[in-house]
């Protein structure tokens, strides 16, 4: 799968160690910034690269690296076709509705809440979660669209 991975200054270090993991997993990593570590840099200069390139397909994905999550999740969920979810917690199921549910094609991890392991376990489910197109969820969705 292709994935489109971005980060601000928090979540800088994370998104670096990702890269090579999701790389070795079999993915195409496509690094939209930041490049270097800069504490005075601005989220939404890294979430709008990366919604451009996920709105390219509907097989491409997002992961974006931040100290919560929250403020990325808003401005990519600004954009039409980018469902954007946050994952903070170590509770895999929020990883796992957030796919099968609403279809999530942007993953914000909240890198100043959790630990590596815990992103790299919640984005291994979100990645294997299959949204289920089957059931209400589409027909809602299918609303939201609308």
């Amino acid at each position: 799968m292709k994935l489109i991975i971005g980060a601000d200054h928090a979540g800088y270090e994370l998104k670096e160690k990702l890269k090579p993991w999701l790389s070795e997993a079999g993915h195409e990593v496509v690094d939209v910034g930041a490049y270097v570590l800069d504490a005075e840099d601005d989220y939404p200069d890294f979430v709008k690269p990366l919604v451009e390139e996920v709105l390219k397909s509907e097989e491409i994905m997002g992961i974006f690296c931040a100290k919560s999550g929250q403020g990325e999740a808003i401005m990519a969920n600004r954009h039409k076709g980018i469902r954007a979810i946050v994952y903070y917690s170590p509770n895999i199921e929020i990883a796992t509705l957030g796919r099968e549910h609403n279809n999530s094609n942007v993953l914000c991890v909240g890198s100043g809440l959790l630990n590596e392991d815990d992103a790299k376990q919640a984005i291994e489910k979100w990645l294997s979660t299959p949204f289920d197109s089957a059931s209400r969820h589409a027909r809602r969705l299918a609303k939201i669209d609308k």
